[in-house]
């Protein structure tokens, strides 16, 4: 396996418009692709991310959806910021139509926990990748 290989993370909405909003205009994602289907087993598709990253998050909708929303609170996308949060970043997050809920004691300490308009969770922490992953501190 590369360790450079790109990840995807697809997730299913039933009101992309929202979804979008919440992550270009709230996060500071951009649009890296669009396309419509059209056609029985096909689905609506904008794919989100930062241009050069090694993962974008791909909103997929439309009337061939094959799957429903289901967020859980175990749902996460973390992003690990390695600093202080922008207080103009969660202003934006949650006029972008987020809703800052609790994530527990860990995630409380570190980070600032937003449900996006579907109920899925995005994690901004401020800690590093890799400091207190695998200990739990």
């Amino acid at each position: 396996m590369d360790p450079r290989a790109h990840l995807r993370l697809a997730r299913p909405t039933r009101d992309p418009a929202a979804i979008e909003r919440f992550y270009v205009a709230g996060l500071g994602l951009e649009v890296l692709h669009r396309a419509t289907g059209d056609a029985p087993g096909e689905h609506d598709l904008v794919m989100l991310g930062w241009p050069g990253a090694g993962w974008h998050l791909e909103i997929v909708s439309g009337p061939h959806l094959a799957a429903e929303p289901a967020p859980s609170t175990e749902d996460l996308l973390v992003l690990y910021l390695s600093g202080p949060l922008d207080e103009a970043l969660l202003a934006r997050l949650a006029s972008a139509g987020g809703r800052r809920v609790s994530q527990g004691p860990y995630w409380d300490r570190w980070a600032v926990t937003f449900a996006d308009p579907d109920g899925y969770r995005l994690v901004l922490c401020v800690r590093s990748w890799g400091t207190g992953v695998t200990s739990g501190t």
